[in-house]
């Protein structure tokens, strides 16, 4: 990445030869991420398909007009296990960023931080979930995984208290005055684990359904200061997640057709380690940050906090499989 991609004023970046090996390195693990959702998101179609294939050989020799007509009441709900994959678009409200560097006497807030999403920019915007209906299918509880980005308006006027480096700061200034570097690009992830409630049908095959859950913020941060300090681009823990969503579901026999709103909330403490991310990625990542967090050792920039609080638009399709015992829809 010879050249900064986000922000109105930003200026050609110079990175040293192992932040350029680290970059490939990153692209190579971003190529494998990315990889991995299309993978899982061609296994949900190419398993709905074959379903579908199924059911199309069951109905050989049946009316034709008859099967039409029963096709949108084949698929009430039920206990079954779906997977899904979906993409959407994110809206992420401007918040309070501050910056805490304890060992060169650095206590920065800034505000307002405007983030931009670009959710149909590569890394794109997308999620996977599974979700497991009890019972009658009418509760339920999901595990989501969101892939989103915060990208911060480094061009833009922010107001700023506190010190840097033990001097006052100016009340106002260009965020690009404290940062080169501020995203959450690879990206704003969120790992929840929700509970779930079909709220009404409004067919036998069109339900409402609501949610609500909790989780862990597991961003790939990327921040460098002006201040001459390295860079920290690595995937990191960062404190914890809530969500909530309503959603309408289409289901046609063996799968489901979704769109969904959801409002989440995710804490940021961002630990300025000043490292690449290693070779092996995220869980590598991670472990190296509990490994410092155990042992004592401060990270030497500093932390970065804020709280990003978003509106997602999402859509997506999923298979359903009958649960053990279940009659299948």
């Amino acid at each position: 990445m010879p050249t900064v991609r986000h922000g109105a004023a930003a200026e050609p970046r110079h990175f040293n030869t192992a932040e350029a090996a680290g970059d490939r390195r990153r692209r190579w693990l971003d190529a494998g991420e990315r990889a991995f959702a299309l993978i899982a998101l061609a296994v949900s179609v190419g398993a709905g398909i074959w379903q579908a294939r199924i059911e199309e050989e069951k109905l050989a020799g049946q009316d034709r007009a008859a099967a039409a007509r029963s096709w949108l009441a084949a698929a009430p709900p039920a206990a079954e296990l779906m997977i899904a994959g979906y993409a959407g678009a994110p809206y992420t409200y401007p918040s309070l960023v501050r910056v805490r560097a304890p060992e060169e006497k650095t206590d920065l807030t800034v505000d307002p931080v405007t983030w931009r999403g670009e959710p149909f920019n590569d890394p794109i915007y997308y999620g996977v979930r599974v979700v497991r209906w009890l019972g009658e299918g009418r509760t339920g509880a999901m595990l989501d995984f969101t892939h989103s980005k915060a990208i911060a308006e480094l061009g833009r006027d922010v107001m700023m208290t506190g010190t840097e480096r033990s001097q006052p700061v100016p009340s106002t200034n260009a965020l690009n005055a404290v940062f080169k570097r501020l995203e959450f690009s690879h990206g704003h992830n969120m790992l929840t684990l929700n509970g779930l409630m079909r709220l009404v049908d409004l067919h036998p095959a069109l339900s409402l359904y609501g949610g609500l859950g909790v989780g862990i913020n597991l961003p790939h941060t990327e921040v460098q200061r002006q201040s001459g300090r390295p860079r920290t681009y690595e995937y990191q823990y960062t404190g914890p997640v809530a969500q909530g969503l309503i959603g309408i579901e289409f289901r046609v026999p063996r799968m489901s057709y979704f769109i969904e709103y959801k409002f989440t909330f995710a804490s940021y403490d961002a630990p300025l380690s000043e490292l690449d991310g290693t070779k092996i990625g995220l869980f590598a990542d991670l472990y190296r940050q509990a490994a410092m967090w155990w042992s004592g050792t401060a990270p030497p920039g500093g932390h970065v906090e804020t709280r990003l609080v978003s509106h997602e638009v999402i859509g997506g399709l999923g298979v359903r499989f009958g649960a053990p015992g279940a009659a299948a829809p």
